[in-house]
């Protein structure tokens, strides 16, 4: 629960940063005798007390299958996963109400990934039934990414491509990885049939115009599916009025647990998209003799027992971060990266991205390279130091290469996120190269 202390804060139209910080546990330690510095929220976020304390409680008092018990365990913990999906709905401006609702747990956003992926495959295969019809692929249909995706979007949808005769085009982007509007404009065209791309870019941190690419999307016919991972924890997000098909995000990402996600969907568009996972509670009458009749959604996406006690911590994560709000933990983060980007006064340190004087919006992820030391080594460098930052590739090789390296060091905040961290990170930063003789 939020103290009283933060709740005065937030009505007086401030958040005490440092009070935010205290709820999480994980933070009140030392990492090789230094005060631990985690600056790796783009893998994963830190989880406040009361996150820790829902998914525990769940199990420790309402621990049961939902769905499908008459008993009152299960009633409870019914009435807890379903709350806690209309938590999430709410917050991103998706639908909620009984029998329109637009969120779909999954497993996470490369679960969600992968499940529409299949069920366009499925509907190209003419075994979706007719209101399928309007996702299936065939030879010399096109399927638009960009060349700044995570793995988890690229591949996906690569595969798609591939197994429908569909060719696979990406969206290029300009010298610091911001996506080109112009690109958009060429790429995206009447052959276009399924646009996917991320919403932040989880190397550079840079905000995608998302509005022109749906546009353009919808222009010419196309589904916009958008990978929100980057962008729910760190600016508000709606997503309706973002106007995107379908979007995927992972609750782990945004000060919940692992093992959950949600994939939105307009409600119109999930009742004519196929299942392509099959089994317990998403089926209305099953048959010997004849094909089963699915429920409608988001139930028959979820077959199978859901990760049900992280979807309810889930939704406390996100209650907590509607009481810190959204807009305070972006202009929070804006201070946080103003202070991160003078590392490009650093000898030798190039950020992968735009810089410090760039107007391109972004969010507090910075990806940079260090002339003459592998990003390996300045990880271990810094770990040594206490200070927790991404080392490799960030499963985004494309926009590494158009940056002409194979991997980079990743500094990203978090709500709990202090200049402290970003100064102790910086000082560290300043003697990597010093103390491996490479300047």
């Amino acid at each position: 629960m939020t103290s009283n202390k933060q709740a005065q804060n937030e009505q007086n139209g401030s958040v005490n940063w440092e009070e935010v910080r205290s709820q999480f546990p994980i933070l009140k330690q030392n990492i090789h005798s230094h005060k631990l510095v985690y600056l790796d929220s783009a893998a994963t976020s830190q989880k406040p007390q009361c996150v820790i304390d829902a998914e525990s409680k769940f199990y420790s008092s309402i621990n049961a299958g939902v769905h499908r018990g008459a008993h009152e365990l299960a009633a409870r913990s019914t009435i807890a996963f379903e709350d806690a999906r209309k938590t999430v709905a709410r917050f991103f401006g998706a639908d909620s109400g009984e029998g329109n609702e637009e969120i779909v747990v999954t497993s996470g956003a490369t679960g969600g990934l992968n499940l529409l992926a299949a069920a366009f495959q499925y509907a190209s295969m003419n075994r979706g039934g007719e209101k399928s019809k309007i996702f299936a692929l065939k030879p010399g249909d096109e399927i638009a990414v960009t060349i700044a995706e995570h793995h988890s979007v690229l591949l996906p949808f690569q595969e798609l491509a591939a197994r429908t005769g569909a060719k696979l085009t990406w969206i290029e982007a300009d010298k610091n990885g911001c996506i080109s509007e112009e690109s958009i404009e060429n790429v995206i065209c009447e052959k276009t049939k399924l646009v996917a791309f991320t919403h932040i870019s989880n190397v550079t941190g840079v905000i995608s115009p998302v509005e022109k690419i749906v546009k353009k999307a919808h222009s010419v016919g196309a589904f916009a599916i958008l990978d929100a991972c980057q962008s729910v924890a760190h600016i508000p997000v709606d997503l309706r009025e973002l106007d995107a098909d379908f979007a995927v995000f992972s609750a782990h990402k945004m000060y919940g647990p692992t093992g959950a996600g949600f994939l939105y969907g307009k409600r119109e568009l999930l009742e004519a998209l196929p299942p392509v996972n099959f089994g317990g509670s998403m089926v209305e009458l099953a048959f010997i003799d004849k094909p089963a009749q699915y429920m409608l959604p988001p139930a028959k996406f979820e077959a199978g027992t859901q990760p049900v006690a992280q979807t309810v911590a889930a939704g406390e994560a996100v209650s907590w971060m509607k009481k810190v709000g959204a807009e305070n933990i972006r202009t929070h983060e804006k201070t946080l990266v103003s202070r991160l980007l003078e590392i490009e006064d650093i000898p030798g340190v190039r950020i992968l991205g735009p810089d410090g004087n760039s107007n391109a919006e972004r969010i507090g992820t910075v990806a940079f390279d260090v002339e003459g030391v592998h990003p390996h080594d300045v990880g271990q460098y810094l770990d040594a130091q206490g200070v927790a930052i991404r080392v490799g590739h960030h499963c985004a090789q494309p926009i590494h290469r158009h940056f002409g390296v194979y991997a980079s060091n990743r500094v990203s905040c978090g709500a709990y996120t202090n200049i402290e961290d970003i100064d102790i990170f910086i000082k560290a930063l300043k003697n990597v190269r010093k103390f491996f003789a490479a300047g």
